[in-house]
């Protein structure tokens, strides 16, 4: 049997239970990027370009591509599409084959930054 103070522990845990929110887990998270991750390609690629879960903010969203010895060897022109408000690209000039980085700092619009990388390889033909 079940007391007093017993049942009013219970209902303060189910009402508090009830009332707390869960925390919010709403991060631009990287679904797909051409080129992908670890990819090795046959052919240098003209553009590299990310898709986000969600919608990002375009003024402090950006990506950038880097050689192996450290230069930066994309165009500068990173842009969210005016389209699709989820996808970032950044154009490339003809690249020679190594391995380069990918770095990507996004801001979603739940204000949330994401901060990441990936690398891809370019093989010789």
């Amino acid at each position: 049997m079940m007391t007093r103070a017993g049942s009013m522990g219970a209902l303060a845990m189910v009402t508090l239970a009830v009332t707390v929110p869960a925390p919010a887990h709403a991060h631009a998270v990287l679904v797909k990027s051409d080129p992908g991750s670890r990819a090795v390609l046959g052919y240098p690629p003209d553009r590299v370009q990310l898709w986000f879960n969600e919608r990002l903010e375009s003024a402090f969203s950006t990506v950038s591509v880097w050689s192996k010895s450290g230069l930066r060897v994309d165009r500068q022109d990173a842009a969210v599409g005016p389209e699709d408000a989820k996808r970032l690209s950044v154009t490339l000039p003809p690249i020679e084959p190594g391995i380069y980085t990918v770095r990507f700092r996004v801001l979603s619009i739940d204000g949330h930054i994401v901060d990441s990388s990936f690398r891809f390889t370019v093989k010789r033909r």
